[in-house]
């Protein structure tokens, strides 16, 4: 974890250009309440445009018939193996530091890729993910409160 430029003691999750992921995307004690994730005005994942155009690539090659759910959370689960092995044998430091890397570029890929294989699957299923997700985030909240 980085500490925040300027308050002294606050924990930054994550760092994204610079500055503290969390701190430019969660307002002070904005997350607090599960009741938080189904109220959020805008969607929280819009993957429409990457749904049609992920379809429109495998269209144009034939390869809609092998994107049955089972071939895509197969080819889902290998691309998640090909990222993982970027890290593998790596210290914590040097997971953490792997984007000022050589290695940023293939990182990107199989993020890309895993993306797309995971697009394609909710596809696939009829799933709406940004549903899904603001219903597991809230029960990721209940389960696991913000201590007091």
């Amino acid at each position: 974890m980085h500490k925040r430029k300027g308050k002294p003691g606050a924990a930054c999750l994550s760092r994204v250009a610079g500055s503290c992921l969390n701190q430019r995307l969660a307002p002070a004690g904005y997350l607090r309440a599960a009741k938080h994730y189904r109220h959020i005005p805008m969607p929280l994942i819009d993957i429409k445009n990457l749904q049609q155009a992920a379809y429109d690539f495998g269209e144009a090659r034939h390869w809609g018939k092998y994107h049955s759910p089972k071939n895509l959370a197969m080819a889902l689960s290998v691309e998640v193996s090909e990222l993982v092995e970027i890290f593998q044998w790596q210290t914590e430091d040097e997971s953490r530091a792997i984007m000022s890397t050589a290695s940023r570029e293939h990182v990107e890929q199989e993020l890309a890729d895993i993306t797309i294989y995971l697009t394609q699957l909710v596809t696939a299923l009829g799933v709406d993910l940004d549903a899904a997700v603001r219903a597991k985030m809230e029960i990721n909240a209940k389960k696991y409160p913000v201590p007091e």
